[in-house]
């Protein structure tokens, strides 16, 4: 297995895990998709946290609110 895509989709589960646990999202999806829809809804802190992810990856709440839910 290749290393590399292994701690990819560790990171994932994570992601999920702390948007349904933590934040009480009854949605399996991660936080970048959650905070996509919400900035698409015009709320701050979707605004404020894609702009940050969008710093890391170009258009990447956009993309994952494109990419649909995970599971």
């Amino acid at each position: 297995m290749n290393p590399i895509r292994w701690a990819k989709n560790v990171l994932k589960v994570l992601d999920v895990a702390l948007n349904v646990v933590v934040l009480f999202s009854a949605r399996v999806e991660t936080l970048s998709r959650r905070a996509g829809r919400a900035r698409n809804e015009g709320k701050r802190w979707g605004c404020v946290l894609c702009r940050v992810l969008d710093a890391i990856q170009r258009d990447h709440c956009t993309r994952a609110v494109q990419a649909g839910e995970i599971f």
